[in-house]
This record gives structure tokens, C-alpha cells and sequence, in this order.
């Protein structure tokens, strides 16, 4: 691994380069924080793929993508007149060191903290006592809908907002499951609003399972592409049609493809 001089020598030379885009590459020259914020949410998503993959050389190339928005953002800042709120990259470390610092008491103060949850639990007090009016302030509005659901519920558990145990939640879920059938039954206009309630149920089970429901969705994403296109491969290989083919075959194909891939 690199020393801390050479890590301190590579992060200079990006910003090096940096500078020297900006200056003179075209495209670079035309970016905004605006242009950048899609190919952000894109890098950030192939970095999440490379670490569901687990493929640790396509993380640390994702890696080096994210970064280099980061560092591109703080270039932007820096163009900003001062007057006007302008910053660069040393603002932006000094400010999370001096969060981090802050928010971990523990271990730069004499607060006490032996165990993970009391850790989350003192870090939403402190934000509360930075002037935030709410725990769920820090939840971006345009994550996605499960994505938003888990973070709102792991905040609030840590405020104590939470259930005792997991049977209390499996029970929950039950519940939902049966008010949605009701709702189902009678046709009513509120199956979307108790469907919803499911799977905020579901998510709030997945965290005492300690499963990330998100990640779970995705794997089985995975499994279900691979195992359908496996599928469409041995219909084609036997000379069949998937469009022509009853649904009592392909389930005899499907079945093969679990045997198969797992």
C-alpha cells in the first residue's frame, strides 16, 4: 500500500490536472454543477453495481470516478467570488473533519459509546443540536422510494422511534398484508395507499433481519434477468418459439434454469 505522502502526492496531482482541464479541455470548460449532476447519480450507481458484483478492481476504479466529481465540484466553488459564498476542496475537508470530530464524541471527547446503535443514536442528538428541526431533515427528497424508506426508518430508530423486537414487525407485516387483501376485496381507492404500507412494513422488517432491502431487490433482479435469459437461450437452442409457447412449457424450461444457475 502507498504511504501517506504518496496518497498526499496522488490527490495533489488530480487536483493538478484538475486545473489544467478546466482551463483548457472544451468540455470540461463547459461544465456546471447543474451539467454534472446526472453523471454523479450515474458514477455513484456504477460504483454501487461494482460493489454488489464484489469486484474489488471495478471499486477502486469507481472509486476514482466519484472522486473526481468531488474534486470537480470543489473546482466549481472555487470559481465563485468569495463575497458570494465561494469555497474550494480545503473547505470541504476542514468541514467534514470538523463534523466527524463533532460527531464522534467518543472518540475526541469523554462521551461514552461501546456499541454501534448508541453511536447512531448520539450522532442524530448532535445533529438535532446543530439546528436541524427534524431527524429525517438529512433524507435527500429525490432518493428512491425504497432506498428513502429504509434511511427514514433507520433515522427515527436512532431517536428511539423503533419496535422492541422483530416479532412485533413480522406482526405488522401480517397486518398490512391482511388491510391491503381487505381493500383489494372491496375494490376500494385506497389499495395504492396500503400497498405502500406493506412495503414500508416489509423494509422495517429487512432492518431486524439486518438485510438491506434495497441490495436484496437487486440481487434478486440479478437472479431473475440471468435465469430468464438462460431461459430465452435453451427455447432458441431447441428451435421453439417463446412467444408461441404455453405457459405450462416455459415453466418446465424456468425450473431447469434454477436447477441450472441456483
Amino acid at each position: 500500500m502507498h504511504t501517506r505522502e504518496e496518497k498526499l502526492a496522488a490527490f495533489g496531482r488530480l487536483l493538478d490536472i484538475m486545473d489544467e482541464l478546466r482551463e483548457k479541455c472544451p468540455w470540461d470548460k463547459k461544465q456546471t454543477f447543474e451539467s454534472l449532476r446526472h453523471l454523479t447519480i450515474e458514477e455513484t450507481y456504477e460504483l454501487a453495481d461494482a460493489i454488489l458484483e464484489g469486484d474489488v478492481q471495478e471499486i477502486k476504479k469507481e472509486t476514482g470516478d466519484v472522486l473526481l466529481h468531488m474534486v470537480f465540484y470543489a473546482k466549481l466553488g472555487s470559481e465563485i467570488p468569495e463575497e458570494d459564498g465561494g469555497w474550494d476542496i480545503a473547505d470541504s475537508l476542514n468541514s467534514i473533519s470538523d463534523k466527524l470530530v463533532y460527531r464522534h464524541p467518543h472518540i475526541y471527547s469523554d462521551v461514552e459509546a461501546n456499541d454501534e446503535a448508541t453511536v447512531k443514536a448520539n450522532w442524530e442528538k448532535l445533529k438535532l443540536k446543530e439546528g436541524n428541526k427534524s431527524v429525517l431533515e438529512g433524507v435527500p427528497r429525490s432518493l428512491p422510494s425504497l432506498v428513502k424508506a429504509y434511511r427514514i426508518q433507520d433515522k427515527v430508530r436512532g431517536v428511539g422511534f423503533d419496535w422492541d423486537n422483530v416479532d412485533q414487525v413480522l406482526d405488522k407485516v401480517n397486518e398490512e398484508l391482511g388491510e391491503l387483501a381487505y381493500e383489494v376485496e372491496h375494490k376500494s381507492d385506497r389499495i395504492a395507499d396500503e400497498f405502500g404500507d406493506v412495503l414500508f412494513a416489509l423494509i422495517n422488517y429487512s432492518r431486524f433481519l439486518d438485510v438491506n432491502p434495497d441490495e436484496a431487490l437487486e440481487r434478486t433482479n440479478r437472479r431473475f434477468i440471468k435465469r430468464f435469459q438462460h431461459l430465452e437461450a435453451s427455447i432458441k437452442a431447441d428451435g421453439k418459439d417463446l412467444g408461441e409457447m404455453p405457459l405450462k412449457e416455459m415453466d418446465e424450461y424456468w425450473s431447469r434454469a434454477k436447477t441450472a444457475l441456483g
